[in-house]
């Protein structure tokens, strides 16, 4: 049977997004999301060290951001999705083996140069190949279901973490998550790629880095929504490691605190799909969105109770909504030529602010429970909800002002 020119292209976008979305779900299909924070505790490793790890891994994630974009654009983008699951594994394998400090720094290295090697590289490869198959015009679509599918992979991970764990402790759910990232490299292996790669290579990071300041400096609204990122995704993104830890302090079992982060993280999921009709809140509106998440989070931290669990939940929903807002704000005011780089500027902001979160939690934790630090940094996001509400205020005056002059 011949197929129709239609047809070739159809058959063509169904295998890139069949792996694309099997790609996502697997990535994040990590039993030991839900209870490494726990290993490690019991381990005998200290809240300082603890932190230091998260830190670490953050830190490789900025180290290695831009440099990683670079060679996607120098190799191919398929074998570095197949390459960065595969050192993910290995992290993943040392700390089962030899649960210690250094195998777990080590494995969050390897776990932090795994993420760095798709990150760009897997939407670079989407976009060229729908744009080979003249379906550039799906992307958003495809991308948006294929973090749907990566939050899935997460919630499903934790909902089986529970009796995984029950039944073989720590090593189980370890090499249940090994298996799932050889998984992942396996599916990588079955993404199309029909780009001719340049002779020529990128720029340097720092090169990167001055060019992309360089453009934030000269546009006030860039500027704005690129430092509104880090200020959404840092803190969140940081207490999110530290859920099991309060989920353990409040008094549960841990063998029910999977099922408690996967309430969380449907909270995440639900916040995702929810992008769409939030995508018309205004600045007024997002802060009022900060706002009521950051009492949410103030809130079911103090509470201390199943209660307040699914108020963090409605909180963790609220970032995540707002997060994704802060990105699509961001890239209506960029230029195309400068996308990756300011894009790049604004991940390695966040990560900085990750780290920074990090330190912060070591300090406060050093003398208060797990809930107080929680509810202490909803502080941070009631500062950027108000600074967005006065800078609404500011623009509108400003342009009531503009109008009224002869």
């Amino acid at each position: 049977m011949t197929l129709s020119p239609a047809r070739v292209p159809a058959v063509g976008v169904r295998r890139l997004t069949t792996t694309l979305y099997g790609y996502s779900f697997l990535d994040d299909f990590v039993l030991l999301y839900p209870v490494y924070a726990l290993l490690f505790a019991d381990t005998g490793l200290s809240l300082w060290q603890i932190s230091s790890l998260f830190a670490l891994w953050s830190i490789t994630a900025v180290v290695l951001e831009v440099p990683s974009g670079a060679w996607a654009d120098a190799v191919s983008r398929r074998r570095l999705l197949w390459i960065g699951p595969l050192l993910t594994a290995a992290g993943f394998a040392l700390w089962v083996a030899v649960p210690s400090y250094w195998a777990f720094a080590a494995g969050f290295v390897l776990w932090g140069a795994g993420g760095a090697l798709g990150s760009g590289a897997l939407e670079a490869l989407v976009y060229d190949e729908l744009d080979h198959l003249g379906a550039a015009d799906r992307y958003a679509r495809v991308m948006g279901r294929s973090r749907a599918a990566r939050l899935l992979g997460a919630v499903a991970s934790i909902g089986l973490a529970g009796p995984v764990f029950a039944r073989g402790g720590y090593p189980a759910v370890g090499a249940a998550s090994f298996v799932a990232c050889v998984l992942t490299a396996v599916t990588a292996t079955r993404f199309p790629e029909h780009r001719v790669r340049p002779e020529t290579g990128g720029d340097s990071w720092a090169t990167t880095l001055r060019t992309g300041l360089a453009e934030v400096r000269r546009d006030r609204s860039v500027r704005g929504a690129l430092l509104l990122i880090p200020a959404v995704a840092a803190v969140w993104g940081a207490l999110d490691e530290y859920t099991p830890l309060l989920i353990r302090e409040i008094g549960f079992a841990e063998a029910t605190v999977p099922y408690l982060i996967m309430l969380i993280w449907a909270g995440v999921t639900l916040g995702s799909f929810l992008t769409g009709p939030a995508e018309r809140l205004g600045p007024k509106g997002l802060a009022a969105l900060l706002a009521g998440a950051a009492l949410a989070l103030a809130v079911g931290a103090a509470a201390r109770s199943l209660t307040g669990i699914a108020l963090v939940s409605l909180a963790f929903a609220g970032f995540q909504l707002a997060e994704i807002l802060a990105d699509v704000r961001l890239q209506h005011r960029i230029d195309e030529s400068r996308r990756a780089t300011l894009t790049s500027v604004a991940s390695l902001g966040t990560e900085l602010a990750t780290v920074a979160t990090f330190g912060a939690y070591v300090l406060l934790g050093a003398d208060a429970a797990h809930s107080t630090v929680f509810a202490v940094l909803a502080i941070p996001y009631l500062v950027t909800a108000l600074a967005l509400g006065s800078a609404s205020v500011s623009a509108s005056a400003r342009s009531r002002a503009a109008r009224a002059r002869p």
